[in-house]
């Protein structure tokens, strides 16, 4: 079994915790199911959430979808000028048996002008 990274990004509407959540358990579920993971395929989930946003941790969102046992951090991206604003990003590492290419990279809505040559 390998160790594949899986990156995915959304941008939020607003800073607002239950919208946080929303929007990143969806995240979360899309990278899951276009992966065909399961929680136990999951080593660790590394978020990293704009400046703009200091509602809530994006990794309480994780929790609340029972990912109760896998290592999560959450970090504040860097504050660039120009930047997309209310982006909530994550890296995932993962056990897969699929080959680097075959990984599927989630980008949802508006985010997906982030990494146009890899969105899905």
């Amino acid at each position: 079994m390998a160790v594949r990274a899986v990156r995915g990004a959304v941008q939020l509407e607003r800073d607002e915790a239950g919208h946080m959540g929303e929007q990143v358990a969806a995240l979360l579920t899309a990278l899951m199911e276009r992966n065909g993971l399961t929680a136990d395929d999951l080593i660790s989930l590394w978020f990293t959430a704009t400046p703009d946003l200091h509602s809530d941790f994006p990794a309480a969102a994780a929790r609340g979808l029972g990912i109760t046992d896998v290592p999560l951090i959450c970090a504040q991206e860097l504050d660039v000028e120009g930047a997309m604003p209310r982006v909530v990003r994550v890296l995932a590492h993962i056990e897969s048996e699929r080959p680097r290419t075959g990984i599927a990279h989630v980008y949802l809505g508006a985010a997906a002008a982030l990494r146009k040559d890899i969105a899905q």
